[in-house]
């Protein structure tokens, strides 16, 4: 499912975002760089966030 980023609060986008990018441990880069980053892209129109119910976990995706 969709979620229009512009919807959350920015706690809650910066929290989402936080745990998406911190998923995989192999990236030694700044957190609050990949953060940034994929804020920028969101903004951008770039990826899109989801909502995965059978999970219930957020994934941030390219737009297709």
């Amino acid at each position: 499912m969709l979620i229009p980023h512009a919807l959350l609060s920015a706690a809650a986008l910066q929290a989402v975002i936080e745990e998406f990018v911190s998923r995989d441990g192999t990236d030694h880069s700044s957190i609050e760089r990949r953060i940034d980053t994929v804020l920028s892209q969101l903004n951008a129109g770039n990826v899109e966030l989801h909502f995965d119910d059978e999970t219930k976990s957020c994934n941030i995706l390219p737009v297709r």
